[in-house]
């Protein structure tokens, strides 16, 4: 994964820490928490499902939302809220529930590999914006607000880093 930004890094990786030593301390994950990075965290389903149930802190969707290349409205359209309720989750602080964290990670996920795909966010955020052929000359954008269409999104990224360009 490429950062553009060291310390959003820095953070991503110590909210990881802190959100896997919350929710799973009492499982029966070995992970060392101490050493604990953000692609880790991605790698492993057991940690995501494991912060998921227990829902992800505003302060976590934050650095995300600083890492994706969306803003406000898209999140909120992506999780199907209202932007007034993303912000007072902004406002109160509030966990999302594992449904939407479960979105939230997802949409990480998705740019993780945008990211190593294209090696650059405005690369990957221009392919996101481009109709494509490949997925019925919708932007892949539009795919991922469902599991289906994210799902393709992500088969098309593989391709793409395979050389597979059909």
């Amino acid at each position: 994964m490429r950062f553009a930004d060291i310390s959003l890094q820095k953070k991503l990786d110590k909210q990881i820490k802190n959100m896997v030593q919350q929710a799973c301390s009492d499982k029966v994950y070995t992970v060392q928490h101490d050493q604990l990075t953000f692609s880790d965290f991605l790698s492993n389903k057991l940690l995501l499902v494991c912060v998921i149930r227990g829902g992800v802190p505003y302060a976590f969707f934050d650095l995300i939302q600083r890492f994706t290349p969306f803003d406000d409205h898209y999140w909120a359209d992506f999780l199907d809220i209202s932007v007034k309720s993303l912000q007072r989750y902004r406002q109160d602080d509030r966990t999302f529930k594992p449904s939407l964290s479960e979105k939230i990670i997802e949409m990480a996920e998705v740019t993780n590999m945008g990211l190593d795909v294209f090696g650059s966010m405005d690369k990957f955020k221009l392919w996101l914006d481009t109709p494509n052929y490949a997925l019925g000359s919708l932007q892949p954008a539009e795919l991922l607000k469902d599991s289906y269409g994210k799902a393709m999104v992500v088969a098309e990224l593989t391709k793409i880093n395979y050389g597979i360009l059909v």
